[in-house]
């Protein structure tokens, strides 16, 4: 009994493995794209993976499924493992069964998972490669995503949630993933839209490829849903990795204690055989940031040379460029980036940026990460285009979530900071716990051209209001700092904030504008 009960028990495993069978792995190879089980392999710390469900079996009381074999596992890979000796559950579609469609079933051990992931508190990371809803389960499939759905919500700000787009995502699994908290997207394979070319050619009468409709460009650069682009499957896993290293396993972490921990015991946070860089020798900060506020520079130069080693991970790097945010080790401890970009649009706020820096925020403030801001603002960026694309009611947002946030907060102003920018850029009024700027900055309603315009004084105007020290004499700014003080100050300053303590909730939530 013994031995035939193990001998059964290898074989379902085999065909567990095998999903679709050996043609379809074959097919999948050939279109450069991985297994469910060599990508769960390639992103988990070697041998940690401990499969859950694997000898669920597909429905087959439909038509289409009758006379096939019942696959084992229902097209998606479940289970928890390491990364970098974290535990991390997983979830992985697997396109050589039904082309990774979602059934009842499947949405079953999905459900499964997420909610191990939300009751142990572990961050749970889902590999996309699913053409949607399995047509022939109907409404149950519809149901499905409805689960999977609902657990999404109840984990978002309690354990961090991340999509990787490793091949077709399509229909409801485009809402999976766009309910997490990151999407990483893998450029020619990985494409998301609610709608296929078919249904569009059909509906509107218009040729689109696939490609077109929802790939790499369109989603990094255009809609802003996915956070990060990868050349191929290995760095995309990899960025997850990477980026696991920064993140809490939960909300109820204790952030710095945990992340002095984690810095200390793996260096600061990376992929599989990530080796710390030596610091790079950037000029001084007055070489990188030019005193002519009409003159550009790349913020990310800033940013480099203020954290640790190297150690900045963009979000969103290639959406709403004229804003940058991210993640970084500053003073062993990591901090949340929020910055303009002098580079592009002189690093006005528009509508995109201001969803891009909004969501930002909250993210942080959801995970206890510390938030350092820093600010080179000309104005919300002016026109007809932006006033109809709802510049009030995305600008709305930043002013809500700095406003919301009850992590430590601190605003560094580098040159210029006007009007309505200047208050969204984490000024004091809106709450900043610490505000300084370096002796170049202008900070006022306007820049000296406008008013000069207005008031016919722009000389007067610039020399009376909006040099740094009057607004330091009216305690709108903390501090001016000279340059060579600026790491020091602000490291000294996020280390009295640790201990901040963050008022209880009160009421269900605000009603943010969206």
């Amino acid at each position: 009994m013994w031995r035939e009960r193990m001998e059964k028990t290898g074989e379902l495993r085999l065909r567990h493995k095998e999903g679709g069978g050996k043609d379809r792995i074959k097919k999948q190879h050939e279109k450069g794209k991985r297994t469910a089980w060599e990508r769960v392999e390639l992103l988990l710390d070697s041998g940690t993976f401990h499969s859950i469900g694997s000898f669920y079996e597909s429905r087959q009381d439909q038509d289409a499924l009758s006379e096939k074999p019942p696959y084992l596992g229902d097209g998606v890979l479940t289970g928890w493992g390491e990364i970098n000796g974290r535990a991390v559950c997983v979830a992985a579609s697997d396109f050589t069964v039904a082309g990774g469609s979602l059934g009842k079933i499947q949405a079953e051990k999905i459900c499964r998972i997420q909610d191990l992931a939300y009751q142990r508190r572990v961050p749970i990371v889902f590999l996309y490669d699913s053409a949607g809803a399995r047509i022939e389960e109907g409404i149950l499939a519809l149901d499905g995503y409805g689960e999977i759905f609902r657990r999404h919500v109840k984990a978002s700000g309690v354990i961090p949630q991340i999509a990787a787009v490793l091949g077709p995502c399509s229909g409801g699994a485009c809402y999976s993933a766009a309910l997490c908290d990151f999407v990483f997207l893998v450029k020619g394979i990985g494409q998301m839209c609610l709608t296929g070319p078919r249904v569009v050619e059909s509906v509107l009468g218009q040729k689109i490829t696939l490609e077109e409709l929802g790939g790499a460009k369109i989603h990094t650069e255009i809609s802003g849903v996915a956070h990060a682009l990868y050349e191929d499957e290995k760095s995309c896993l990899n960025g997850i990795r990477k980026l696991l290293g920064y993140l809490p396993d939960h909300s109820g972490e204790e952030a710095v204690r945990e992340q002095r921990t984690r810095i200390r015991e793996r260096g600061i946070p990376g992929a599989r055989g990530w080796q710390p860089e030596k610091r790079r020798d950037y000029p001084p900060f007055e070489e990188l940031v030019p005193s002519n506020p009409k003159k550009s520079y790349d913020m990310r130069s800033v940013i480099g040379k203020l954290l640790d080693n190297g150690s900045f991970f963009e979000i969103h790097k290639h959406f709403a460029p004229n804003a940058v945010v991210g993640l970084g080790v500053f003073d062993r401890r990591i901090l949340g980036i929020v910055a303009n970009q002098p580079n592009v649009l002189g690093g006005a706020l528009d509508c995109d940026a201001s969803d891009k820096i909004a969501r930002w925020i909250r993210f942080c403030d959801c995970f206890q990460i510390p938030i350092l801001t820093l600010a080179d603002v000309p104005a919300f960026f002016p026109g007809e285009a932006q006033e109809q694309a709802g510049i009030i009611r995305h600008g709305a947002k930043i002013l809500y979530a700095y406003g919301e946030a009850s992590v430590p907060k601190v605003t560094l102003i580098l040159r210029k900071a006007y009007g309505g920018a200047y208050i969204a850029m984490n000024s004091k009024g809106l709450g900043a716990d610490a505000v300084y700027a370096w002796p170049i900055a202008e900070i006022a309603v306007m820049g000296a051209q406008g008013a000069a315009r207005i008031l016919k004084k722009k000389e007067a105007y610039q020399a009376a209001s909006s040099h740094p020290f009057y607004a330091a004499r009216k305690g709108t700014v903390d501090e001016i700092l000279l340059p060579e003080e600026t790491r020091e100050t602000l490291a000294s300053t996020f280390r009295f904030l640790e201990r901040k303590h963050r008022e209880p909730q009160i009421k269900c939530h605000g009603n943010m504008p969206v």
